[in-house]
């Protein structure tokens, strides 16, 4: 066996020394006092956003964000429109409040007229299409089940009808409930997650694609959860990683005919959804655990949407899950 030539070389020695030398200079680093981080979170749009504790109040299903404490933000008023939505038509399901409500905002500031799909939660979209209105835009509200087929159809034919046509559908509409086990979920409450949140959006995509044609998009809104899950979320997870799932089978599917399909995954974002599934200390510190330190407000998702719905921005996006959590990689 040749014996190892143990005398090391100029070269060997000169990086030895080097890394030596670098190793030393972080040891005295790491012997500082270290700098405090500083416990204040991320700053919104232009402004401070609210950050925990949030509101304790717990709100009754399906949660109406007219009687929420603190209110959500969607004004989104540094957000100035340029027409990327004009003539366009768009249809939002959940469009009440929330997600759906700041989404709808800045679709009418681009342009597009809007409708609203929503379950019983009449005053909030009321107050959602005086705002689209406001924008100078056309606006209509349809109350009704989107895990009803025939309401799904009903609902498209009225947009159709009264806009002249439908370029956008965003699934935004959802169900949620914490449960602490698996032995706590019904088959019931399996069901009614499930047939709202993925069952509906495949329901209102089918009847929406006979009136959409090349250019036109669907965006679903996922979540954070369908990425990484929630042990207390099980069911709800379950329907946002199908969601997910399906917008990039769909978005594979119609391709040819040039119809784009994307989604959205947003972190923990203060809407009614959230009062009206936890309450308490739970509830107070909704958000604080992402990188960013608090949870958004919808006014912070709104532009993805209009990014994605917008041909002279994603025309060439399809099949994307894009993450809007507050956190880094998730």
């Amino acid at each position: 066996m040749k014996k190892t030539d143990k005398k090391p070389t100029a070269a060997v020695e000169k990086t030895v020394a080097k890394q030596k030398d670098i190793q030393a200079k972080q040891d005295a680093a790491d012997k500082k006092p270290k700098k405090a981080k500083s416990a204040a979170a991320a700053p919104g749009p232009h402004r401070a956003e609210p950050t925990a504790p949030m509101s304790r109040q717990h709100l009754e299903k399906p949660g109406k964000e007219g009687q929420m404490q603190q209110p959500p933000r969607y004004e989104a008023p540094g957000y100035q429109g340029s027409g990327k939505l004009k003539g366009m038509n768009a249809l939002i399901t959940g469009g009440d409040s929330g997600i759906g409500r700041a989404v709808a905002v800045l679709f009418a500031r681009e342009g597009a007229n809007v409708a609203i799909a929503y379950l019983s939660e009449h005053e909030d979209a009321q107050k959602t299409c005086a705002l689209i209105e406001a924008e100078g835009a056309k606006s209509f509200a349809i109350s009704g089940d989107v895990k009803d087929a025939q309401f799904c159809r009903q609902a498209v034919q009225q947009v159709v009808e009264q806009f002249g046509g439908l370029n956008i559908l965003v699934n935004n509409a959802a169900f949620q409930e914490h449960a602490e086990s698996l032995e706590d979920l019904t088959e019931e409450r399996i069901d009614e997650t499930f047939r709202t949140n993925i069952f509906g959006y495949m329901l209102m995509a089918k009847a929406a694609l006979p009136h959409l044609s090349s250019g036109d998009c669907i965006i679903n809104t996922g979540s954070v959860t369908g990425l990484s899950g929630s042990k207390n979320l099980l069911d709800y997870s379950a329907t946002k990683g199908a969601i997910h799932a399906f917008t990039k089978a769909l978005a594979s599917n119609l391709v040819d005919q040039g119809i784009r399909v994307n989604a959205v995954a947003p972190g923990p974002v203060w809407t009614p959804l959230n009062p009206a599934d936890k309450s308490g200390d739970e509830l107070a510190k909704f958000g604080a655990d992402t990188d960013l330190g608090r949870a958004a407000q919808p006014e912070e998702l709104s532009p993805a949407y209009v990014f994605l719905a917008a041909p002279c921005c994603s025309s060439y996006i399809t099949g994307i899950v894009l993450p809007v959590t507050g956190s880094v990689g998730a």
